[in-house]
């Protein structure tokens, strides 16, 4: 009898969500969300005991202009955590256990918010209204130009000079029992005339870590004029391990057949070009160094994008990228038509890079092609009062063992 009662309470209290007041560090105080699940993280190193999905809040610092920052930790059942603040709608780490159950950040950041406003990489950030290059800052729309700003020599680059990178966001938490799955909603509006762009235009982003391992990224946005959007998320993975190296060794397979050629300023030609007989061609797995110094440009690596086999509109396969060493593997799906392939090649150690150096990760954006706004030929990004734009992506990891 007494076991039955015993066996009853701990079945009921494995379902039972609750709200708790935790210590963070540095003595700040956070505010945790939990549900019950399993696998429990102590230090580093993943173990089998009952843990919480957890979502918890904590201050990250102040901007320069005095803003709050708030970080949001989520953490899901089998030992994965998705931090992100609402500066530049940002993740600062995401923890992933490798083969041997060791849980390591794998993804580059920055230490504290001096860091990021210092760092012109894009660590982890939420970039927009048109992530990747727009030829000379300029495009039209029903016969009228718009002179963007520009802040890649003479081009358009990620948003502009002060893109969705380096807003503040308002945010909610999200904690899904049923779904399994923990993370936080970001929403922007971006006013008429915003670093050249026309429109005011209303910006939502989730950031969800489930029970599949999966972080599952989906953007929305409304206009009230004809404008030119296209959204990513601007990730460096390194599967090994954030600082641990080069990604040389990864090894990476990309579902396309044709990629971009760019021209000395990394603006597309506007030529579909076959990947077949070229340093581009990852249609099979491909250690990532094997032919990266066949790259010529400017600094050396690759810098592309991808045309995706699938199109674009179905949430459909295009990377799946691992790293050998720590058995840990990511596969990317998206419905965005493209992914634009880049190796850290302007990382150099100083500020701006974070402290990390040159092929110190990869990042794998999904995207619509750059400089779609003055390609006709592109898949167009442009939207309009009425429509919704709306393009998901998703991550799952796994660990080869």
């Amino acid at each position: 009898m007494k076991l039955g009662f015993c066996l009853s309470a701990f079945i009921i209290g494995c379902f039972v969500t609750v709200s708790m007041k935790v210590n963070a560090p540095n003595d700040a105080t956070a505010e945790s969300t939990f549900v019950s699940s399993s696998h429990h993280s102590t230090g580093n190193v993943i173990n089998q005991e009952p843990i919480q999905m957890e979502i918890v809040t904590r201050p990250y610092g102040k901007t320069k202009a005095g803003q709050e920052v708030t970080q949001y930790i989520c953490r899901n059942s089998n030992g994965y955590v998705l931090e992100m603040i609402d500066y530049g709608a940002l993740v600062t780490a995401f923890r992933a256990p490798d083969k041997n159950g060791l849980q390591e950040n794998i993804t580059l950041s920055c230490t504290d918010m001096e860091g990021y406003e210092a760092c012109t990489s894009y660590f982890g950030s939420t970039v927009g209204r048109f992530c990747n290059r727009i030829a000379k800052g300029k495009f039209s729309i029903d016969g009228t130009e718009y002179t963007l700003a520009t802040n890649n020599g003479e081009n358009h680059l990620h948003g502009g000079k002060v893109g969705f990178d380096k807003r503040m966001w308002k945010s909610e938490r999200l904690l899904d029992k049923e779904a399994k799955s923990v993370g936080v909603r970001f929403s922007l509006v971006s006013d008429d005339g915003d670093e050249g762009y026309p429109g005011n235009l209303d910006v939502a982003v989730d950031y969800v870590l489930n029970n599949d391992n999966e972080l599952i990224i989906d953007f929305t946005a409304t206009t009230d004029k004809p404008t030119h959007v296209n959204l990513t998320n601007h990730n460096y993975w390194n599967l090994c391990g954030a600082g641990s190296g080069s990604i040389a060794d990864h090894l990476l397979k990309l579902e396309a057949d044709q990629y971009l050629p760019v021209d000395e300023q990394s603006i597309p030609t506007g030529e579909l070009a076959d990947v077949a007989g070229t340093p581009f061609d990852f249609r099979s797995e491909t250690r990532i160094g094997a032919r990266l110094n066949e790259i010529k440009s400017d600094p050396v690596g690759y810098d592309h994008n991808y045309v995706l086999r699938s199109g674009g509109g179905d949430l459909s396969l295009a990377a799946t990228v691992r790293c050998p060493k720590s058995g840990r593997r990511m596969e990317i799906r998206t419905t965005q038509p493209g992914i634009q392939f880049y190796t850290g090649n302007y990382l150099n150690g100083q500020p701006g890079s974070g402290g990390f150096n040159q092929y110190g990760a990869i990042c794998l954006e999904t995207q619509h092609f750059p400089d779609a706004p003055n390609r006709a030929s592109f898949s167009s990004t442009l939207l309009k009062p009425g429509q919704i734009y709306r393009q998901t992506t998703v991550h799952k990891f796994s660990v080869e063992k």
